[in-house]
């Protein structure tokens, strides 16, 4: 992924509340719950499950705490774990990730912008790199598919609205700023909703909404339910032959 100049700060709350309210909650839960999803994803190469993302979002007193982890078939230990906690404004308080062969790195705030700190694997050896980036960045760390939820969300409370029993937005793609920490790097990313489309996973035919999200090296299509929070249910990533599906 090249590096480039980030142009867009977000400008509505991360998660889009007003959007989850008009979704509904068909699994009836509390109004209360602070849980605003959890479960896991399968990713899947050439038809092969290689990892599994367990993943839990929470909302409670204007934060919202984001955690993942990736295990491979048949293990119990995590290779990877990640942590973000935003505001409801879509700030950035803090974002850690960090892996069972060592090394981690976070990102915080600075003054205005961000600065990540890394720490190596095999050495301790600590060095920082700040990003010239607004605190409302989004963050799109490699390998953890949730984070895509999280902007899904994001750029359909912004530039969507509910009509009827879907939804409306711009015409044309919308560009978010993004940073990936493990890469080191920033850069834009285009969402662009298609529209309705049906879906089958797991033998069943879905009705879902169908969202692309292309940057200057790839092209990927994921598919949220509207009828369910508009929660992620599947991925495609056609140019790595990857698919991710909720379990």
């Amino acid at each position: 992924m090249k590096q480039s100049t980030i142009v867009r700060p977000a400008i509505v709350a991360v998660l889009g509340l007003s959007l989850l309210a008009w979704a509904g909650d068909k699994k009836s839960k509390s109004a209360s719950s602070p849980v605003v999803d959890s479960g896991s994803f399968g990713v899947f190469v050439k038809g092969q499950r290689m990892v599994t993302e367990s993943f839990h979002i929470e909302q409670a007193d204007g934060l919202s705490v984001i955690k993942a982890e990736l295990k491979e078939p048949n293990t119990s230990t995590a290779i990877q774990k990640c942590e973000l906690e935003v505001t409801s404004a879509g700030e950035l308080i803090r974002y850690e990730w960090s892996q069972d062969s060592g090394g981690s790195l976070s990102v915080l705030p600075s003054n205005d912008f961000l600065i990540e700190k890394i720490t190596a694997g095999v050495s301790g050896k600590a060095s920082e790199q700040p990003f010239l980036m607004p605190t409302t960045s989004v963050v799109l760390d490699n390998n953890f598919f949730v984070l895509r939820e999280v902007l899904l969300w994001r750029y359909l409370a912004a530039d969507c609205k509910p009509d009827g029993t879907s939804m409306k937005c711009q015409q044309g793609p919308v560009e978010f700023g993004v940073i990936v920490p493990q890469d080191h790097n920033s850069m834009p990313v285009r969402v662009e909703l298609v529209g309705n489309d049906k879906v089958t996973i797991r033998g069943a035919e879905r009705d879902l909404l169908k969202i692309n999200l292309t940057g200057e090296s790839f092209e990927w299509s994921l598919w949220v339910d509207p009828q369910d929070q508009f929660k992620l249910m599947r991925v495609t990533i056609p140019a790595e032959k990857t698919e991710v599906i909720r379990d």
